[in-house]
């Protein structure tokens, strides 16, 4: 990025021609930097190189730059502190004309700079866990014990299941933890869950499945990877008990479905205990396939975490889980439960050999779990996101009392209910405020009619030192 690389004498490109000796050409670079800052040319952060190195590209005495330093510092255009060189300050500078006599094509913004302008003052947006509580401490003593320990195959090419050590301690845990029916040889490590969702698409194809059926909420992206290799989509009623699965009895040529039965996504209910009878019978039945998306079933607040759909009946479903909201999206690891019958045709899917996870990883997150610490991790995220949770409800409660919020019990997001008409004003709004929010009409499938406003508030992401500010913005969009 722009702003890390030192930036040599050389290609600075100033111009001090005419500016004479002594002070007529310390005031010379000083007018070259000046405008190389007021254009853009040097981008807020940039280093500058030391005195003696930009001396030496200019053939000039090197306290003629240092002296021009010191002025520019003095003034505001650089800063200098120990250590960090001397670097382009952040400030506000006029822009030149863009257009007219004299005018020079703007400089393009460097990929920082532009993120930096795109992100927005305060961030709502679902999907996302606290990445600075990433255990990087306890991480990397797994890591070191992990590659301690690891024997010489383990750098090469690797079984398409995935490491059997990460697979043999996934198989406790989720035994364990969630409920679900899971044996060493029947699980298979993937980057995710989009890339299980992927391998599971080919499957269904294969086996000349057509249709898929899916919730009348969920994310558009799991529903265009499905769509992308020719499968139809037809969306399963939803109300206050959950996805109403009976309905899969009539829909003849759906040959699977995929569900979030413990926490829904996002409108944020568990599946109600009929209901999830209704879509093992209708596997059982019909022969189909339960796709189970165990979305953010660990984090749960007020009761006992509801067990996996897949425990039910370890045949007919196909369970999808991953470290991505536990730990962090950036590790990509996932994994799935696949039916005994289905394990050569989900490997086949993915090919003879481990080509996408990395088996170091594979390895650290093993140790990371068998040791105990993947589990004082999660005990303590559950308080951390539960006491989020709860001073969002208060604070919704106190700025807007004609809100209702949703989907609480457990995971990373709630859903503020709106009145009828409103979500668009709001999301517009909170843009306007600097606030980063979704309305939930953006999970919506295309086929199901709208029948509720409202946000999709995630709360993990913001950092501590933005939470209160955070709060306050969502309140002044809220209806009051």
């Amino acid at each position: 990025m722009a702003e890390e690389w030192a930036t040599f004498g050389a290609d600075l490109h100033l111009d001090l021609s005419g500016a004479g000796r002594g002070p007529g050409l310390r005031a010379g670079l000083m007018d070259a930097l000046r405008e190389a800052v007021r254009s853009g040319r040097l981008a807020a952060g940039v280093r500058l190189p030391s005195s003696r190195s930009l001396a030496a590209d200019l053939g000039i005495a090197r306290n003629t730059v240092a002296d021009a330093y010191a002025e520019l510092v003095a003034e505001g255009w650089l800063t200098a502190r120990q250590g960090s060189g001397t670097r382009v300050a952040q400030r506000s500078v006029p822009r030149r004309p863009t257009s007219g006599a004299g005018a020079r094509p703007a400089t393009p913004a460097t990929p920082s700079a532009r993120r930096a302008r795109s992100r927005p003052a305060y961030d709502l947006k679902p999907g996302v866990p606290d990445l600075a509580s990433f255990p990087r401490a306890e991480w990397l003593k797994a890591s070191r014990r992990a590659l301690t320990a690891a024997p010489n195959e383990a750098f090469g090419y690797g079984d398409p299941r995935g490491r059997i050590e990460l697979r043999t301690v996934l198989a406790e845990y989720l035994a364990r933890a969630r409920g679900v029916y899971a044996r060493p040889e029947r699980i298979v490590i993937c980057s995710g869950f989009v890339h299980g969702l992927r391998l599971m698409a080919e499957v269904l194809r294969a086996r000349k499945v057509r249709e898929v059926a899916v919730e009348s909420y969920g994310l558009d992206v799991h529903w265009e990877l499905l769509t992308r290799v020719g499968l139809r989509l037809p969306a399963l009623p939803y109300d206050a008990l959950g996805t109403r699965t009976e309905g899969l009895a009539g829909m003849k040529g759906v040959g699977a479905v995929l569900m979030t039965a413990a926490h829904q996504f996002p409108r944020g209910g568990a599946l109600h205990p009929d209901r999830r009878v209704a879509a093992i019978d209708w596997a059982r039945s019909s022969g189909g396939l339960v796709l189970e998306d165990d979305y953010d079933g660990e984090f749960r607040y007020d009761r006992q975490p509801v067990g996996a759909l897949q425990g039910l009946d370890p045949e007919r479903v196909v369970y999808l889980g991953t470290a991505s909201k536990s730990l962090a999206p950036a590790l990509r690891l996932g994994w799935m439960v696949v039916p005994e019958g289905l394990v050569g045709e989900v490997v086949a899917a993915k090919g003879h050999v481990d080509w996408t996870g990395s088996a170091l990883d594979q390895l650290t997150f093993a140790e990371f779990l068998g040791s105990g610490a993947y589990d004082r991790h999660v005990r303590a995220m559950r308080l951390r996101y539960r006491r989020r949770r709860d001073e969002l409800v208060a604070a919704v409660a106190a700025q807007s009392p004609t809100t209702r919020v949703s989907g609480i019990a457990a995971g990373l997001h709630a859903v503020l209910e709106l009145p009828p008409g409103q979500e668009r004003e709001v999301v517009r709004s909170a843009a306007w405020q600097g606030l980063a929010v979704l309305g939930l009409d953006r999970f919506r499938h295309p086929s199901v009619p709208h029948t509720q406003d409202g946000l999709v508030v995630g709360y993990a992401t913001p950092p501590d030192s933005a939470w209160s500010g955070t709060l306050s913005a969502l309140g002044r969009v809220l209806p009051a």
